[in-house]
C-alpha cells in the first residue's frame, strides 16, 4: 500500500486562474479598502448627473423621428408643445423626488420608498424597473454616445455597432478594475457639455432673433427620414401620432431618479444638499430639452434614418457656421456630447450591481449578487449587466431609435412607484403641508402611469412588446426566487436545541467502487471522525467488479470491514436511501456517510464522469439522523504534478514569471519568531474567530490575527470580547509557546472597523 503514498509536489488550487486574474485586474483589495468619497454638491452634479442631462442630446430627435413621416414640415411646429407637456412632467417628477431625497436618506431611490411603504412583495416592481432601466441605459447612452462619433467622423458609421459594443465591454473592464465614479474628473463631461450647450442655445437663439438662422430643407436631405409632403398637421398627424412621438420625447427624462438612488454618497447634510442638486439638475436638464427643441424649429435639422448626423450636430453647423471657429465648436460640442454620453453609460455600472445586492440581500434575487470581487466591485452584478446590454445592443441593431421603445417603460414605472410610495408615506405620517405634498406625489405617480400606458400601446409593435412581456416575467422571477430562499430558511433555521443532537451510537459508512488513494482519504477521514464502528460499503452491479475489489481489499491488508450489497436493479441512490434508512432505524444511531469525490478537469471531467456521489448525498441527507459528506480529491493536480511537460502547467508557469517580472507576485514576508515570555504589541488583522468545546474553565474563544509581520493566535478564556472577522487590532500580551504563538486573555484595541458603510446604488 505504500505505492498509494508516494510524497506528490502539490500546486496551489487555482494558482493558474488566479495568476491570470491578477495579470488584468491588477492587485487584489482588501475589504478594509472599502471606502466611499462624500460627494460636495458641485461634484455631486457632474457625477449623478450625466445620465438626465445628457439625454437631452436624443430627446428631440426622437421626437421627429416620429412626427416628420405624417406631419411633414409642420412636425417642427408640433415638436415645442410636446415638448412643453414633457418639460411639465419634468417639473412634477423632479418636485416629487425632492421629498424622496427629504424622507429616504439612505440609497436606492424608488426601490426603498417602495419597501418601506408597500412591503418588499410590492417593492419587486420598482426593481424590475430599476433593473430595465439600467440595463437600457448601457445601451441606450452607449448607442447615443457612438452617434457623436460617427456625426463627426462619418466614415465610421458603418462600424457604429461594433464600436458601441466595444465600449461597453471597455467599461466593463474598466469596472471590474475597481473604476470609482465619485471624483472631479468624472464631473468634467457634465460641466463642458452643459456649459457648451448653453452656448450654442443661447447664440442660436440670439441669432434667430437678429440676423436669422440658416435653415435645413428636409425634402432634399440625403438619407434623412421620409418626410410628408405639404403641413399635414390634420390630416398626418393622427391622436397615435401624436402620442408616439410624445412616448419617444419622454426619453429626455431618463436618469432624473439618479440622484435619490445615491443620497448617501452626499455630505451632511444629505436631504438638503440632494435636494439643491435635483433642483439644479432639474433646471439644466429643462433649459437643454427647451432649448434643443426651440433650435429645431428653426432651423428645421432632420434626423437620418441611418442615426447620423445627429440632430445636434446639424443645429451646431447651423449656428456656429463652416468657419474655423464654427469647424472648432462643433468638434469640441461633439466631443462633449460622446464623453458625457459613455459617462452616463458608465452610471449603470455602478448603479446595477448595488441595486442587484441591495434586493439580493432582500433575498429577491440569487445571493451571488452581494458578493464583492477581485477588486472589491460586486463583479457577478457588472457581468451580468455586461451581457444583458450587449445581448439587447445585437438584439435591436444598435440605434437609439429602435432602442428607445424599451426605454421609457422602466423608468417611468418607477416614478410612478415613487410617486405612489411617497403618497403612502404623507398619508401615514401627515406632516406639517402633507396635503400639498401628496398632491404632488399623487399626480407624478399617475401622470407617469399614463405615460408607461401610452408607451405601452403606442410603441408595442416596434418592440415595447418585449419589456412588455419581460417586466411581469421579471417581477415573478424575483418574487419566486425569494419563496424558495424563505423555504429554505424556514428549514434551516428551525432550531429545536441550543447545541446540536448527541446520539448514543455514531456509525460510518464509506461508499466505495474501488481501492485508490481518493477511496484511502476517505476512510483517514473517516477514522478521525472516531466513530463507533466504520464500513465500506460497495454496492454490486457488476459480480467480476465486486469480487476483484474484495480480493484487493485482503491483498493491501485494510483493516476496515468491507460490505458487498447487491443491486440488481443497478439503482444506487436507492440503494444508498435503503441502506441508510435500515441504518437509522434506531433513535440513538446517527449515520455518517462519506462519498470520495476525485476531481478532474473542469469540462473533460464532466464528459468522462458522472455526478453519483452528488445524487446520493442528495438523498441521504433528507434522512433523520443521518448526514453526507463528499471527501473531494484533486485528481488534477496530481496529474499536473506528475506530468509537468502538459501545457497547461507551462502557461501557468510563464503567467507566474511574467508577475514576479511586473513585480506583483503574491508572497507573504517570513514571519519572525517571537520568544515564549516576553511582552509583545502587536497591530493586525482579525483573520478567524473560532469557540473551542468547554474545558475546565468554561468555553475558550479563539481568533487569529494576522498582521505583515506576523501571525498570533489569541485565547480569551475569562471574558469573551465583541469582537469581529476583518477588524484592524492592536494586541499587547505576554507571549506563550505554540505555532504559531499564542497570547492568552491579552488588551486590545480596535484600530479600524470590519465593515466601512456601504452604498447601495451610490457612487
Amino acid at each position: 500500500m505504500k505505492e498509494f503514498e508516494k510524497p506528490l509536489r502539490r500546486l496551489e488550487p487555482g494558482a493558474f486562474g488566479y495568476a491570470v486574474k491578477r495579470l488584468f485586474l491588477g492587485k487584489p483589495l482588501i475589504t478594509a479598502q472599502l471606502t466611499h468619497e462624500r460627494l460636495s454638491n458641485t461634484t455631486a452634479l457632474g457625477v449623478l448627473s450625466p445620465d438626465a442631462i445628457s439625454s437631452s442630446a436624443y430627446g428631440t430627435e426622437q421626437i421627429l423621428v416620429e412626427l416628420l413621416p405624417y406631419a411633414g414640415l409642420a412636425a417642427f411646429s408640433l415638436v415645442l408643445p410636446i415638448t412643453g407637456v414633457i418639460l411639465v412632467i419634468l417639473v412634477l417628477v423632479a418636485a416629487s423626488y425632492r421629498q424622496v431625497v427629504t424622507a429616504y436618506t439612505r440609497a436606492g431611490g424608488s426601490y426603498v420608498v417602495a419597501r418601506e411603504n408597500f412591503g418588499p412583495r410590492v417593492a419587486q416592481v420598482a426593481a424590475a424597473a430599476l433593473l430595465i432601466d439600467y440595463v437600457v441605459t448601457v445601451a441606450v447612452q452607449t448607442s447615443a454616445g457612438t452617434v457623436a462619433v460617427v456625426s463627426a467622423i462619418p466614415a465610421l458609421g458603418p462600424y457604429s455597432l461594433e464600436i458601441t459594443i466595444g465600449v461597453v465591454i471597455l467599461l466593463c473592464y474598466a469596472n471590474l478594475r475597481g473604476l470609482r465614479e465619485a471624483g472631479r474628473p468624472f464631473a468634467i463631461p457634465t460641466y463642458l457639455f452643459s456649459a457648451l450647450m448653453i452656448a450654442m442655445i443661447v447664440t442660436g437663439l440670439i441669432k434667430a432673433i437678429t440676423t436669422g438662422l440658416p435653415a435645413y430643407d428636409p425634402a432634399h436631405l440625403s438619407g434623412a427620414v421620409p418626410v410628408r409632403q405639404g403641413d399635414g398637421l390634420v390630416a398626418g398627424a393622427t391622436v397615435l401620432v401624436l402620442l408616439r412621438a410624445f412616448a419617444n420625447g419622454g426619453s429626455s427624462l431618463t436618469g432624473v431618479e439618479a440622484i435619490s438612488n445615491t443620497v448617501s454618497a452626499f455630505r451632511s447634510p444629505r436631504g438638503p444638499n440632494a435636494r439643491k442638486v435635483l433642483l439644479t439638475m432639474a433646471v439644466i436638464l429643462g433649459f437643454l430639452v427647451g432649448g434643443v427643441s426651440l433650435l429645431a424649429y428653426f432651423t428645421h435639422a432632420t434626423p437620418y434614418t441611418s442615426g447620423y448626423p445627429s440632430v445636434v450636430s446639424q443645429e451646431a453647423r447651423a449656428v456656429f457656421g463652416a468657419g474655423g471657429f464654427g469647424h472648432a465648436m462643433f468638434a469640441a460640442i461633439q466631443t462633449a456630447t460622446a464623453l458625457i454620453l459613455y459617462t452616463g453609460a458608465n452610471t449603470s455600472f455602478n448603479g446595477f450591481p448595488f441595486l442587484a445586492s441591495f434586493v439580493a440581500s432582500d433575498r429577491f434575487l440569487p445571493r451571488q449578487l452581494t458578493t464583492r470581487g477581485h477588486r472589491l466591485v460586486f463583479s457577478n452584478g457588472i457581468l451580468a449587466l455586461t451581457v444583458l446590454a450587449v445581448a439587447l445592443l445585437l438584439f435591436s441593431g444598435g440605434t437609439v431609435t429602435a432602442l428607445v421603445p424599451f426605454y421609457a417603460i422602466g423608468v417611468f414605472t418607477g416614478f410612478a412607484m415613487a410617486g405612489y410610495g411617497m403618497t403612502k408615506h404623507h398619508l401615514r405620517l401627515r406632516e406639517r403641508g402633507w396635503r400639498f405634498k401628496l398632491t404632488v406625489n399623487l399626480a407624478a405617480g399617475v401622470l407617469s402611469t399614463v405615460v408607461v400606458g401610452i408607451f405601452a400601446i403606442a410603441k408595442f409593435t416596434e418592440g415595447a412588446w418585449l419589456v412588455v412581456v419581460v417586466f411581469p416575467v421579471l417581477v415573478f422571477v424575483l418574487i419566486r426566487l425569494n419563496r424558495e430562499y424563505r423555504a429554505e430558511a424556514a428549514v434551516l433555521e428551525r432550531i429545536t436545541r441550543a447545541n446540536p443532537t448527541r446520539y448514543a451510537r455514531h456509525q460510518a459508512f464509506v461508499l466505495v467502487n474501488t481501492i485508490d488513494l481518493a477511496v484511502l482519504e476517505a476512510l483517514r477521514y473517516g477514522s478521525s471522525l472516531r466513530p463507533d464502528k466504520i464500513t465500506a460499503v460497495h454496492f454490486v452491479i457488476d459480480a467480476q467488479a465486486a469480487e476483484r475489489l474484495r480480493a484487493r481489499w485482503e491483498e493491501f491488508g485494510m483493516k476496515t470491514g468491507l460490505r458487498l450489497i447487491d443491486v440488481p436493479d443497478r439503482r444506487i441512490v436507492r440503494a444508498a436511501y435503503t441502506l441508510v434508512q435500515t441504518a437509522t432505524e434506531d433513535e440513538r444511531t446517527g449515520i455518517t456517510v462519506l462519498l470520495p469525490r476525485r476531481s478532474y478537469a473542469p469540462l473533460l471531467g464532466r464528459l468522462l464522469h458522472d455526478r453519483t456521489a452528488d445524487r446520493i448525498a442528495r438523498v441521504v441527507s433528507r434522512i433523520p439522523q443521518a448526514a453526507a459528506t463528499i471527501v473531494p480529491y484533486d485528481v488534477q493536480t496530481r496529474i499536473r504534478t506528475a506530468m509537468p511537460h502538459l501545457p497547461e502547467e507551462r502557461v501557468t508557469s510563464a503567467v507566474e514569471r511574467l508577475l514576479t517580472r511586473l513585480g506583483t507576485s503574491p508572497g507573504p514576508a517570513p514571519a519572525p519568531r517571537l520568544r515564549p515570555g516576553t511582552e509583545v504589541s502587536i497591530d493586525g488583522r482579525l483573520e478567524e474567530l473560532a469557540l473551542s468545546e468547554e474545558d475546565t474553565r468554561g468555553p475558550v474563544l479563539t481568533a487569529r490575527l494576522g498582521g505583515h509581520a506576523t501571525t498570533v493566535v489569541l485565547e480569551f478564556r475569562d471574558a469573551h470580547p465583541d469582537l469581529e472577522p476583518g477588524q484592524l487590532l492592536r494586541v499587547t500580551g505576554r507571549v506563550s509557546e505554540g505555532e504559531p504563538p499564542v497570547l492568552r486573555d491579552p488588551a486590545y484595541r480596535i484600530l479600524e472597523t470590519a465593515h466601512p458603510e456601504e452604498n447601495p446604488g451610490g457612487a
